[in-house]
């Protein structure tokens, strides 16, 4: 049997999925980060095989079976990296087809899918993606594509969970130091639940800098969350950083609005990422920013998971490359 598998592969986990030739649904398995430029090149690339091969054992196949690879990496718009990890792969699975592409592509590919993924009917959309980073990446009607965001953590992100994190543990501690309002973030941070075994409940601010200091990724994201109850609770440094977050992302799709003209069109606009379904505060601050940005627009959720739509992308590629060759 020939499959396909499709990767949506970010800085807090990997997903693949596995289709057979029909596009049926015969696996899908989640493991750990393989964005390249935050947990370094060997570790991602570990991450993608060590999912993809889980995957295929519960979809019962081998790694000889496997025809095409569509892998959406973050970190992937570099083309350094992009041909890295193609040659990692095509050497992993060296019967198949590999392409490489950002998983803001992979999630504008699922936000427009059309079930047979049509290329002759070109739909206009634009992807708000926000986990670990942010980016947003859209398309217009000519096919022609811009992108903003991405830049990762040290000069960009804005509105991204590692962003919230970030900005929350900078408050708590200003409130602390009686130099910024007062808030229940700090309290919150250091009473939060690590969710790993090994990781005890961080019960001071000088362990938890400690954390940060050595790898500001299994810190920060996960605030998020906590940032988010507290907005709730009626926080309002919490709901502040939000509002901001909010505005961040609206700005990156305003950034790709602006560059394809979309202003008075009406298109898809769709969001992608952890950041997203977890805050009512936030994303009625981000629907009304938008609404002024693109009032045409017409607000809609993924109709595929992104490494979905990457596995329907491998399996279409090698349905072209057998059509061109008739």
């Amino acid at each position: 049997m020939e499959v396909f598998l499709g990767f949506d592969a970010g800085g807090t986990k990997t997903t693949c999925v596995v289709l057979d030739a029909a596009g049926h649904f015969l696996a899908e398995t989640a493991g750990g980060p393989a964005n390249p430029l935050r947990v370094g090149f060997a570790k991602a690339s570990f991450a993608l095989e060590d999912t993809a091969l889980r995957a295929l054992r519960e979809a019962r196949q081998e790694t000889e079976s496997v025809r095409a690879i569509c892998a959406g990496v973050a970190g992937a718009g570099r083309p350094r990296i992009a041909r890295r990890l193609v040659s990692y792969l095509s050497h992993a699975f060296p019967q198949a087809a590999v392409r490489v592409v950002t998983d803001i592509e992979i999630a504008l590919e699922a936000a427009l899918a059309q079930g047979n993924f049509d290329r002759q009917r070109l739909e206009a959309g634009i992807v708000i993606v926000a986990g670990t980073g942010s980016a947003a990446y859209g398309r217009d009607f000519s096919g022609k594509t811009a992108r903003a965001g991405g830049w990762g953590p040290w000069i960009g992100d804005q509105g991204s969970a590692y962003d919230i994190g970030r900005r929350a543990v900078e408050a708590a501690l200003s409130a602390r130091d009686h130099l910024g309002p007062p808030t229940a973030l700090g309290e919150k941070i250091l009473r939060a639940e690590e969710g790993d075994a090994e990781t005890p409940k961080t019960q001071d601010w000088d362990a938890t800098l400690e954390r940060i200091a050595k790898h500001s990724d299994a810190v920060f994201p996960k605030l998020f969350p906590v940032v988010a109850e507290a907005a709730a609770a009626g926080d309002a440094v919490a709901q502040q950083i939000l509002a901001s977050a909010a505005k961040s992302l609206a700005s990156l799709a305003k950034a790709v609005v602006d560059s394809l003209d979309l202003t008075d069109q009406s298109f898809t606009l769709a969001k992608s990422g952890g950041v997203f379904g977890h805050s009512e505060h936030l994303e009625a601050a981000l629907d009304q920013e938008l609404a002024s940005i693109a009032p045409n627009a017409k607000f809609g959720s993924l109709r595929v998971s992104p490494a979905r739509a990457a596995a329907e992308l491998a399996r279409k590629s090698i349905s072209d490359i057998a059509a061109n060759g008739r």
